[in-house]
């Protein structure tokens, strides 16, 4: 199944691309129709990604919980989240710095003398503050941090519960047996739900190429081609850090994760990719302790794709507006970006706010944000993917360190919903699991 779904979502990525630029070609350029159609097409990807976000909450919560309460010891866990910020931290300050250097290489910017000309819509700069992030880290209620699907108070509240879960020992056993059984009910829902994910790219290409067409692509391709030659470079750092860490098991990883990337970089949504990310790590070995607190950690906390962008798009805006900035604003800005990018869980359009403030507080024109939003969707399909890479390649690091990496499973095995999970029940540390049972 896994492997015919992932050559399906490939053709709904294809055929959406010919029906769109077909569509676009068929109509004159602002036309009613034209925008119903695309508006049509949309409607698929919407209705998918509403499914999927229907699923995160519950599964995000019950894998943290059981994750957390089956770590034993408040210890585990604290040693489990430092080298988990720790590897954050580091892979931050890679795709960051690499954004800069090629940007600085490649100079796509230089002589464009662009003027913006766009609308940079609501974005929302004025709560881009300390307080505000802070703020937002503690949710208010769980109902409501679970209703907006914000997974970083999602996570605060698990930490909290799972803990106190864990101290009660036995007397809280029926309530981890249960939130394991609602894991294992989400990911048969996903498993439903994915049989969607063909249709939904297929829209989502189909929309945006029908009403901007494919030469959007063609006109911006410079700067898209290096960017994305940034990814390629940043994937190829990432997987070399895990081949030291994995050896030659991180060339598996690949295979396992391929179909969350696709459909990470199909939907340009981390969310979409979230539940299915879960189930092809269990397979390749990784307890659902471990991915069950470092994925939604890293959700908030880890995105390289995302990072590597902001830096790209800010020094892109900087040159193609003729302003130099020198090799000390760069590193300043590079730290600051390495910051403010992490708290950007809760803000819409959050790699454009996080450009937009660190515009703002360089001195350079933040209308320059018009200047990405035509090809901003085709570069986020990238980013997207590299955060959902980025987080599975630390989940499967910090589980090796752990000593707690278990055999794996067929990557192409249906999901099985009475296979065992890694609970407190079944031995700590991994211990007395057969993952290929």
């Amino acid at each position: 199944m896994t492997r015919r779904l992932t050559i399906w979502i490939l053709a709904g990525l294809f055929l959406g691309i010919a029906v769109g630029t077909a569509l676009h070609h068929s109509f004159p350029e602002g036309d009613a129709t034209l925008a119903q159609i695309a508006d049509m097409l949309k409607l698929l990807p919407d209705v998918f990604l509403h499914l999927i976000k229907m699923i995160i909450a519950p599964l995000v919560f019950a894998t943290l919980v059981t994750g957390i309460a089956g770590m034993g010891d408040s210890s585990a866990l604290g040693r489990i989240g430092g080298r988990a910020l720790a590897w954050f931290i580091t892979a931050s300050l890679i795709s960051i710095g690499v954004g800069l250097l090629l940007i600085n290489f490649f100079q796509p910017g230089v002589g464009l003398e662009f003027k913006a000309g766009g609308d940079i819509g609501q974005l929302a700069t004025g709560d881009f503050t300390f307080r505000h992030f802070v703020l937002e880290v503690f949710p208010t209620s769980a109902a409501d941090a679970m209703s907006k699907n914000n997974v970083l108070q999602i996570l605060v509240f698990s930490l909290f519960f799972g803990v106190a879960l864990s101290a009660l020992r036995e007397r809280g056993e029926i309530i981890v047996k249960g939130l394991d059984a609602l894991a294992q009910v989400m990911m048969q829902a996903t498993d439903y739900v994915m049989r969607f994910a063909p249709f939904a790219v297929f829209g989502a290409m189909a929309s945006v190429i029908a009403l901007r067409g494919f030469g959007i692509v063609i006109t911006y391709a410079a700067l898209m081609s290096e960017f994305y030659l940034g990814l390629l470079i940043l994937w190829s750092i990432l997987f070399g850090m895990c081949a030291i860490v994995l050896g030659k098991r991180a060339l598996a990883l690949a295979r396992y994760i391929r179909e969350p990337v696709i459909l990470a970089f199909s939907t340009a949504s981390s969310e979409s990719a979230l539940p299915r990310l879960f189930e092809q790590l269990d397979k390749f070995g990784v307890p659902r302790r471990i991915s069950g607190f470092v994925l939604p950690l890293g959700y908030s906390f880890n995105l390289d794709g995302s990072m590597m962008y902001t830096s790209f798009a800010t020094m892109f805006i900087a040159q193609a507006y003729g302003i130099h900035l020198g090799i000390g604003q760069q590193i300043a800005m590079l730290l600051t970006l390495m910051i403010t990018s992490k708290g950007i869980a809760a803000v819409p359009r959050a790699s454009l706010v996080v450009i937009a403030a660190t515009l703002t507080q360089f001195g350079l024109p933040v209308e320059g944000i018009a200047l990405i939003l035509g090809v901003d969707t085709f570069l986020d399909m990238g980013r997207t993917a590299t955060n959902v890479l980025g987080n599975a390649v630390a989940t499967a690091v910090i589980t090796k360190w752990e000593g707690m990496l278990q055999p794996m499973r067929d990557p192409d095995a249906p999901f099985v919903a009475d296979a065992p999970h890694d609970t407190p029940e079944h031995g700590r540390k991994g211990l007395n699991i057969d993952p290929t049972q």
